[in-house]
């Protein structure tokens, strides 16, 4: 791997089922368990992955239809089944929706007609995250001395 190729993020327990993920940029999120009694709105790893893959697939899009016209709406669903069976806790049926609506001015016709191959070119060549999960990667987890 080249340092350009090189992305990361470090995660650091703030308190019992909580955590800071923060990257190199420095930007952070919080996380948690999603299990707090008192009705905690943190996302959890889970709903991050969803995010991640809907995220990533947006940027793709956006960056391809927005510069025609800019949207009136713009949403993207994604949602998935987590089940846990023989090959143990994972996600299933993983799908992402898009709403997209131009107003009608110059250029919208444009980004209206081109939507459909954005988000087919994001899912099959560009979307980093999604590209992962559907081609599999590998994931090593290690233990160093603190």
């Amino acid at each position: 791997m080249t340092e350009n190729s090189l992305r990361s993020v470090t995660v650091e327990r703030t308190s019992t089922g909580h955590f800071t993920a923060t990257n190199a940029r420095g930007g952070t999120i919080s996380f948690g368990t999603g299990s707090d009694p008192h009705g905690d709105a943190e996302f959890t790893p889970v709903e991050l992955l969803l995010a991640a893959i809907g995220g990533c697939t947006a940027v793709d899009v956006d960056a391809a239809t927005s510069r025609h016209a800019e949207p009136t709406t713009f949403s993207v669903a994604v949602t998935g089944n987590k089940i846990s069976d023989e090959l143990g806790n994972r996600m299933t049926d993983l799908a992402v929706t898009f709403s997209v609506a131009f107003p009608d001015v110059e250029g919208a016709d444009r980004a209206r007609a081109i939507l459909p191959r954005a988000v087919r070119t994001s899912h099959d060549r560009l979307c980093t995250v999604s590209r992962t999960v559907e081609i599999g990667t590998p994931v090593t987890a290690t233990v160093e001395d603190a």
